[in-house]
């Protein structure tokens, strides 16, 4: 079970979440954590059970967040690229790729 390496990109976009969720309700950034943990969780136990958006790009959706956790799958690592909404501009996860 390969772990999950972050990029620095990847950490703001959580943080970023995090921020916005917490001045919601307070409360919901936690939430959106634990549901990034249980993804990210999922990613590292079954790299290749969700789907390729790009070539050599996966993504995993966040139970009851709108988010999406870009990844790539290496032998040794699964490098999370970001965590963005899914609404978000393909073009920002697409150029960390």
């Amino acid at each position: 079970m390969p772990p999950a390496v972050y990029l620095p990109e990847a950490r703001d976009d959580i943080d970023e979440a995090f921020t916005q969720y917490q001045a919601r309700l307070l409360g919901l950034g936690d939430r959106f954590l634990a549901a990034l943990a249980r993804s990210v969780s999922l990613i590292e136990t079954n790299p290749l059970l969700f789907g390729e958006v790009a070539p050599g790009i996966r993504a995993a959706p966040l139970r009851k967040f709108p988010h999406l956790v870009y990844y790539r799958e290496d032998p040794n690592q699964v490098l999370v690229i970001a965590v963005r909404h899914g609404r978000d501009d393909p073009a920002v996860w697409q150029v960390r790729a």
